[in-house]
């Protein structure tokens, strides 16, 4: 499918001959060679060749043709058995296209759902991950900040360069994702008659504690049911009594924030 589409799916056939397979296949119609067909379609040598095999074995049929030497110099040709497979899978390559295509073009007419799964198809590893949208910029000589409102009324305050901002054509209205990682997330179970200076303070309760080897991620659940996760050590976890349900506040800076808008 295209760039951008929202539909993805891999088509197999008899659950393991997939489109690597069938490209091994025209490699070898293609060349002649199963070496040279073999770094076509990304396998080693010897692995197209058990793969070869396997697929022969249970085909009960060859579905390769071999010669050595002779006046053609030797080289490999598929079976009719290998063209007939070739031969569906295009077919069924170009119905599966087909439909994915056509079911891709009924979601785009579907807004509401379509801009959920386009802010479900960004591949990110930051933990924190807002959809909201733009209500205010402010772009100076050298940096810009930005405010994301969130579904639960919320705001998130962005810190970038003005360069970025003019790059991305930040503006009131427009759709945005917010990204912070979740090292860049202080908790702050009592603030004990003190301020913080980050511009990013959102009260929640704690949700979900989840200890790993060298650290924990601590899920904060805000108004709203938004979630917040910070990845804290094992030994701030217990000097803060952090526990399940237990009132905390996520605390991060403006300029940890990183900005996404639709291309």
């Amino acid at each position: 499918m295209a760039e951008g589409s929202l539909l993805s799916a891999e088509l197999k056939l008899a659950g393991r001959l997939d489109a690597r397979f069938f490209a091994l296949l025209q490699g070898i119609a293609d060349t002649g060679s199963i070496n040279k067909a073999a770094r076509v379609a990304g396998y080693s040598y010897k692995g197209a060749w058990l793969v070869l095999e396997s697929a022969s074995n249970l085909a009960h049929a060859p579905l390769l043709l071999s010669a050595t030497g002779g006046a053609g110099g030797g080289g490999t040709q598929l079976t009719d058995a290998a063209q007939a497979l070739l031969q569906c899978w295009r077919q069924l390559q170009r119905a599966h296209d087909d439909f994915l295509r056509a079911q891709d073009q009924w979601l785009m007419q579907q807004p509401a759902l379509a801009g959920t799964l386009r802010r479900m198809s960004m591949k990110c590893s930051a933990r924190n991950q807002f959809a909201g949208t733009v209500s205010a910029v402010d772009i100076g000589p050298v940096t810009a900040q930005a405010t994301i409102t969130l579904p639960g009324g919320q705001e998130i305050t962005a810190t970038l360069t003005a360069a970025a901002a003019q790059r991305l054509k930040l503006a009131p209205g427009q759709e945005a994702i917010a990204l912070v990682k979740a090292s860049a997330v202080v908790l702050v179970a009592d603030f004990a008659g003190w301020q913080l200076s980050a511009r990013n303070q959102f009260a929640g309760t704690v949700s979900r504690i989840d200890k790993g080897a060298v650290s924990s991620l601590v899920v904060l659940t805000l108004p709203g049911g938004a979630l917040i996760t910070a990845s804290v050590t094992h030994d701030a976890v217990a000097a803060l009594g952090l526990a399940v349900g237990q009132a905390s506040t996520a605390v991060f800076k403006a300029y940890s924030v990183m900005l996404a808008v639709r291309a």
